[in-house]
């Protein structure tokens, strides 16, 4: 109940502008998002791929009804991804990018172009950009544009949704020689009529769906922080025969360093997912819903405690 009330905030102008304007936020907020700027991004991703992990970096924003704010946050992404060139880091530091940050709300040929900008700066970086998922009604416009980048961009990943109903036959599709795909349980207030509501339910869903990545010829990215969904990932490799190295983990930055770094530890890949930007309240108040921890983390802070 809570998680629902969370996300359906996350959409609220007059919520988002009492949160933002509160002064303990930022200290909770910094938890979650590497800061603001390109510079204060870099500093995050060197800390951590020297740390032994990776990242994927998402320059925050969502839902942009305006040309010119579609086409600053397709720059924003070509700046960070110039100011990482130096350090060399390949594969290790992607990005991932919302195609309604970058124009899809105004037209799938605007967020095509502006994301083809984007796929050209990461691949000079000798690097790929993943697709994020938004809400089941961008679901097919972003499979779409998939498409149309994979044919010049073949490494470009997307995300995939386990709580939509749709997301088996999605998979099946997705699940071919070099196709990456990130599976997520999913962060969107979605009607019963188009996905799975309660805990146990997702949770089945995200495993069946693990098992279809699993079994293709793909590149899944396995994004979870559940040790029981860690364990059934294990036992699956296992069963299909992938080795560390054939799959990857995904984590947020700011939860489970722990386990991040246990898991790089053991010689897996495990990539952080690394928000920046100052456009962060929708991505704040999804992570909050995800986890009561959160919301007890948020809740101390504004007692200043």
């Amino acid at each position: 109940m809570l998680g629902q009330l969370l996300l359906a905030t996350s959409r609220s102008r007059l919520v988002r502008r009492s949160v933002s304007g509160f002064p303990l936020t930022r200290k909770v907020v910094d938890r979650f998002v590497a800061g603001e700027s390109a510079h204060e991004a870099r500093a995050a991703i060197e800390r951590l791929v020297d740390g032994g992990l990776t990242v994927t970096v998402d320059h925050l924003g969502e839902e942009t009804h305006d040309a010119g704010a579609a086409a600053a946050t397709a720059k924003a992404y070509v700046t960070l991804l110039n100011t990482l060139r130096p350090l060399e880091l390949g594969e290790r530091a992607e990005v991932s990018v919302k195609l309604s940050a970058v124009g899809q709300e105004l037209s799938d040929d605007l967020a095509l172009e502006h994301v083809r900008d984007i796929c050209a700066a990461a691949a000079a970086n000798g690097s790929a950009v993943t697709l994020d998922m938004e809400d089941h009604t961008t679901v097919d416009s972003t499979l779409g544009i998939l498409r149309k980048l994979r044919e010049e961009y073949p490494s470009t990943g997307v995300a995939i949704q386990a709580y939509l109903f749709r997301s088996e036959d999605d998979l099946r599709e997705l699940s071919t020689e070099g196709s990456r795909v990130r599976l997520v349980k999913g962060a969107y207030n979605e009607p019963a009529s188009v996905a799975h509501q309660g805990k146990a339910e997702v949770d089945k869903a995200y495993v069946r769906c693990l098992r279809i990545l699993m079994a293709g010829k793909g590149y899944p990215m396995v994004a979870t922080h559940d040790d029981r969904l860690i364990s059934i990932t294990e036992l699956l490799a296992d069963r299909f025969g992938r080795a560390i190295g054939d799959y990857e983990y995904q984590m947020l930055y700011g939860i489970r360093t722990d386990r991040q770094e246990a898991l790089a530890g053991a010689g897996h890949t495990v990539r952080v997912y690394v928000p920046y930007g100052d456009d962060w309240y929708g991505y704040f108040m999804r992570r909050l819903a995800e986890r009561p921890a959160n919301v007890a983390f948020f809740l101390r802070a504004l007692g200043g405690k």
